[in-house]
């Protein structure tokens, strides 16, 4: 299986700890990085030509990823400093 970029990891590798934890304890969270984690395999596959797709459908979701994005760095940046 081929590496996923974008992974949470690949975005924050200063905060992988930081990410295990908010997934552990934090509900919202987990259920923000599950999420992305769909919709980054989704444009991954795309991306790859294993699941056809238009450019209005592929450029949808990655907007939506782009906004999860921004919610969780918020939140991780909120961890990181508390």
């Amino acid at each position: 299986m081929s590496h996923t970029p974008n992974d949470l990891r690949d975005e924050f590798p200063e905060a992988v700890d930081v990410l295990h934890q908010l997934k552990i304890h934090d509900v919202h969270f987990a259920k923000l990085a599950d999420t992305y984690h769909d919709l980054n395999r989704e444009i991954h596959r795309i991306e790859s030509d294993l699941e056809p797709a238009s450019d209005a459908r592929a450029e949808a979701l990655k907007k939506q990823r782009l906004a999860l994005l921004d919610d969780i760095s918020e939140i991780v940046a909120k961890a990181k400093a508390a």
